[in-house]
């Protein structure tokens, strides 16, 4: 399969993912469980990873997928209700009829083995899912990684205006290497080959940026970043959501720096998921993306950035200044450590 092809597969799937989670957004009541890291998981969740699964398996079937969910939880008798949900939310998404058990089977697809530096996929089918539950922003974000490099990466964003703050709901960014990021309505309507360039925004002095930072703060150390922005200078209030959507609002410019702040003493390691898909939505919007040290992040080593230390995305221009700025106020660990000599 061509790149083109696979860009056309990736666009295809998150779009019928995306769709299918505001669709369950629109009805749904209770179907809300825990997963045994007590976070909230959904039926748009599992719906979301299963209608992916099963488009990936049709035009790359041969092709790994590394995702967050597992079915584990819905194969347990009380979780029934939620399992019909999903079913009923995945066949909504592909049009046709599908089996409980083909549903558990494309969930449980997203079980692959990370291939290291060899071709495959990663998928969080819901980024955001608290934002998801209180109807804010939320993100499925899929990417393509070969060779240790992202090469395609695919957000949508069902609660994003596409135009200006009265423009209508739903955001689809789709980058592929060296062809740049494409915006896409969400719509019913989206055809091959529509969609418009974006770019990050021209700010080449930091203190004329806008921060995005988290909605929850347990994700980033907020204070740090609070700290960051005033010794640059910045004055803007900062752009507060949740998801991979903050990726996208920095590539189309409406915000400048996005960072993921290990919170002090933390042991927090960042997934590979989280960050992929985004991360190419900025660089080939013409923004940078770096660790803290200014290093490329790294996703050869397994479902974790273990080889990274937090995350800094920039339009660009400013990356050196906010690196700078960051290494003061988030010192490494073993210089914290070290003491006076």
């Amino acid at each position: 399969m061509t790149d083109d092809n696979r860009w056309q597969a990736a666009v295809e799937a998150v779009f019928a993912a995306a769709t299918a989670c505001r669709n369950v957004g629109h009805k749904l009541v209770n179907g809300v469980m825990e997963k045994g890291d007590r976070s909230p998981v959904t039926v748009a969740d599992f719906a979301s990873q299963a209608v992916i699964a099963a488009i990936l398996e049709k035009h790359v079937p041969d092709e790994l997928l590394v995702a967050e969910e597992d079915s584990a939880e819905l194969r347990a008798a009380e979780a029934e209700p939620i399992l019909a949900q999903v079913v009923d939310a995945v066949a909504e998404a592909l049009h046709r009829p599908v089996e409980r058990e083909q549903v558990l089977a494309w969930i449980d697809r997203g079980g692959a083995e990370h291939p290291g530096e060899g071709l495959f996929w990663t998928l969080d089918p819901i980024d955001g899912t608290k934002g998801f539950l209180r109807g804010d922003q939320y993100a499925v974000a899929l990417a393509q990684l070969d060779g240790g490099r992202v090469q395609l990466g695919v957000l949508g964003c069902p609660n994003m205006k596409t135009v200006g703050p009265d423009g209508p709901d739903g955001l689809l960014l789709a980058a592929q290497r060296g062809g740049g990021t494409l915006a896409l309505p969400l719509n019913a309507s989206l055809k091959p080959g529509q969609g418009r360039p974006v770019r990050v925004d021209a700010v080449t002095d930091a203190a004329s940026a806008r921060f995005c930072e988290p909605f929850e703060s347990a994700h980033s150390d907020q204070g740090a970043s609070a700290k960051i922005a005033a010794l640059l200078g910045i004055t803007a209030e900062p752009l507060r959501m949740d998801s991979q959507a903050k990726y996208a609002a920095v590539a189309r410019g409406d915000a400048s720096i996005y960072m993921r702040l290990p919170r002090g003493g933390s042991s927090y390691t960042e997934n590979i998921w989280d960050h992929a898909a985004g991360m190419l939505c900025v660089q080939e919007a013409g923004g940078r993306v770096t660790d803290l040290d200014g290093r490329d992040l790294d996703f050869t080593r397994g479902t974790k950035l273990v080889r990274n230390r937090g995350v800094i995305a920039t339009s660009g221009r400013i990356h050196e200044q906010v690196l700078e700025a960051a290494s003061g106020i988030v010192p490494r660990p073993d210089a914290a450590s070290a003491g006076p000599g």
